[in-house]
């Protein structure tokens, strides 16, 4: 199971020499041996990787098997010890079916720690629904005080890994994804980037859709602003983006449910005239596997069809 989430790579991510689980393995496994005061515990998924660091950290690296519920559970405790404890499954064993774990054990508790999420929304389509997860990022805006990284390159991934993981005891979800751009970008866990600048709208590119974006909207006048931090939204980048002109029109691109961020925009545009719109991935399940382009296509998350829908709103 583990091994066919990994191979299941799209071209652009064999650009680059690893993927961003493999990534999370090795820093996080290096980050064992720096910090003492973390622990990772995993669900039977992603135990290959720390295969190495279980054996210098046996006390620090905890697999309880495939009991999604325990996992949480388990890293709720650790956190009450005073413990940084990291979390890794599939982002729908991770957040959807152990929710009222994480609700509870950590929020309830008061107390934090680092999720780290793989499959995303459609990583494994032969995989099924089952390891789908378009739902996570808007499952956990339900409760309070989340940070939500959402790299789109290895590179990022490991930034934002090591900022979660030094986070004191801040609640952190980080959405890793076979899916990545050519190229990594100088994040920081806190500010969108501006990439274009233009004044026909503003498109958001969140994480692993940011080259369909800059395809998509290649020779259109929009400022394009790159996200890998979604939570908290970065509300002073986009309305410094809007600029003092007319009705502003914002398109934000997303990796999981469209929509999700909505809110968001218009709560951080709420005293300008302004049209949001969310694309992402549609509530429609595509019931047949095919492969993560088709998913893309389905949908419109491709870039002629993300032309197509920006355009149109846009009004061009």
């Amino acid at each position: 199971m583990t091994g066919a989430v990994t191979d299941a790579r799209t071209d652009a991510a064999e650009t680059v020499s690893d993927t961003m689980r493999e990534r999370f393995a090795s820093v996080t496994s290096r980050l064992l041996d720096e910090d003492p005061r973390l622990a990772v515990v995993l669900a039977e998924i992603g135990r290959d990787g720390f295969a190495d660091a279980a054996r210098r950290h046996p006390d620090r690296v905890v697999n309880v098997g495939i009991r999604e519920q325990l996992l949480i559970g388990v890293g709720g405790g650790l956190a009450l010890t005073g413990l940084r404890p990291v979390l890794h499954t599939f982002a729908s064993f991770l957040v959807e079916r152990p929710f009222e774990q994480v609700k509870l054990d950590f929020g309830h508790q008061g107390v934090g720690g680092v999720l780290v999420s793989a499959g995303g929304s459609y990583d494994w389509p032969s995989g099924g629904f089952t390891h789908m997860a378009p739902g996570d990022v808007g499952l956990l805006d339900t409760l309070d005080g989340w940070t939500v990284h959402v790299p789109g390159h290895p590179d990022e991934a490991e930034t934002l890994l090591r900022r979660a993981a030094a986070a004191g005891d801040d609640k952190v979800y980080v959405r890793l994804s076979v899916q990545v751009n050519e190229a990594p970008r100088p994040v920081d866990g806190v500010r969108f980037l501006t990439l274009r600048e233009g004044r026909g709208g503003v498109v958001v590119a969140v994480g692993p859709m940011l080259d369909n974006v800059l395809a998509a909207t290649g020779g259109m006048d929009v400022t394009v602003l790159y996200a890998t931090t979604v939570r908290p939204f970065d509300t002073a980048t986009l309305r410094a983006a809007i600029g003092t002109g007319g009705a502003a029109k914002v398109a934000i691109v997303e990796p999981y449910l469209a929509g999700t961020s909505t809110r968001f925009a218009n709560e951080a545009l709420e005293d300008l005239p302004h049209r949001v719109v969310g694309l992402g991935v549609g509530r429609q399940e595509l019931r047949r596997y095919g492969g993560i382009d088709e998913h893309l296509a389905g949908h419109g998350l491709d870039p002629h069809s993300l032309r197509e829908r920006i355009a149109g709103f846009l009004g061009r």
